[in-house]
């Protein structure tokens, strides 16, 4: 048997749309997903996430290549890789005219759970994700976010060995989905394969196992977030807090051309690709004749290296 959970190669998918040019969404993609890892799929829109996720859910035939899933063949097993897999895409769609119990009930019957097991489950699930007090309200009276909510609740009811997610926090409050990414850790520490996708790259920083970023239906970078980092040595994020805010800050800041910056109220954070002593210069230049109240100077982010790797390419 597979070490693999996933295995894909040199995957692609181009669309025809009508009167205008193919789009090669994906191009010659290959990777592989250990079982029991966590693993993200990233990259900026449009770069072939969702299509190669429907690929893998045998919703979409690929143009060329093959990928398999737990050793079955996507196009040639379909039913087989389905048995074995729940799935949140961004369009996923919730009965709309059912309550939010039926919704989970069906989702469960539908995987072969038994009435009284299913009703149990759902209880649980519905506690878990504050949907308790809506478990008789029709799908197509509840906010947006409370949709989403429902969605996601569906693939905790079941134990598929491989679960997907694409962009699965939104809509969520903090609390919740800090609460999810516990239940995501723990459905993978019991050997459950989760693929996911998100464009909240620190979920992706604090979940992920193993990334892979894609730009224009390519692989621009893979590996734990260690190996991501070393990518983008000379990359360094600082944050100061001024007591008040100087009014030229933003043309300064501006001038040295930062991978990504961002103001908020009297602190701004910025991303540089510099020398760390050009870094601690700029610093000092930026702190002259103010007083700073604080200054924190560190490695890349994830999103560091996601604008890095992505931007203009």
């Amino acid at each position: 048997m597979s070490d693999f959970a996933i295995e894909v190669e040199k995957l692609v998918k181009v669309y025809h749309p009508r009167r205008q040019p193919p789009v090669r969404a994906v191009d010659g993609l290959s990777f592989n997903v250990t079982r029991g890892a966590i693993f993200g799929l990233l990259g900026p829109n449009g770069a072939g996430k969702t299509s190669t996720l429907r690929v893998l859910n045998t919703l979409s035939r690929p143009t060329g290549g093959r990928a398999r899933l737990l050793g079955f063949d996507v196009v040639a097993q379909p039913v087989e890789v389905r048995r074995r897999i729940s799935v949140v895409l961004q369009e996923t769609a919730v009965e709309q005219f059912l309550s939010v119990r039926d919704n989970l009930l069906t989702y469960a019957r539908f995987h072969g759970l038994d009435r009284v097991l299913a009703r149990r489950r759902a209880a649980e699930v519905m506690e878990r994700f504050h949907l308790s007090p809506e478990a008789e309200r029709k799908v197509m009276d509840l906010s947006g976010g409370y949709r989403r909510r429902v969605q996601v609740a569906k693939v905790f009811m079941v134990q598929t060995p491989v679960m997907f997610l694409d962009e699965f926090s939104t809509g969520m409050d903090p609390i919740l989905k800090r609460a999810v990414m516990g239940y995501l850790r723990d459905e993978a520490r019991q050997g459950r394969t989760i693929v996911l996708t998100t464009q909240v790259l620190s979920e992706a920083e604090e979940l992920c196992d193993d990334i892979l970023i894609m730009n224009k239906g390519r692989q621009v970078a893979r590996g734990d977030l260690h190996a991501l980092k070393l990518l983008s040595e000379g990359v360094y994020e600082v944050v100061m807090t001024f007591d008040q805010l100087p009014e030229s800050i933003q043309a300064e800041l501006s001038r040295l051309a930062p991978l990504r910056m961002n103001i908020n109220q009297n602190t701004i954070e910025l991303a540089l690709k510099a020398e760390e002593a050009r870094v601690l210069e700029l610093v000092s230049e930026l702190a002259r004749n103010r007083r700073v109240l604080r200054v924190e100077v560190s490695g890349a982010s994830l999103e560091d290296i996601f604008v890095e790797l992505t931007q203009g390419k």
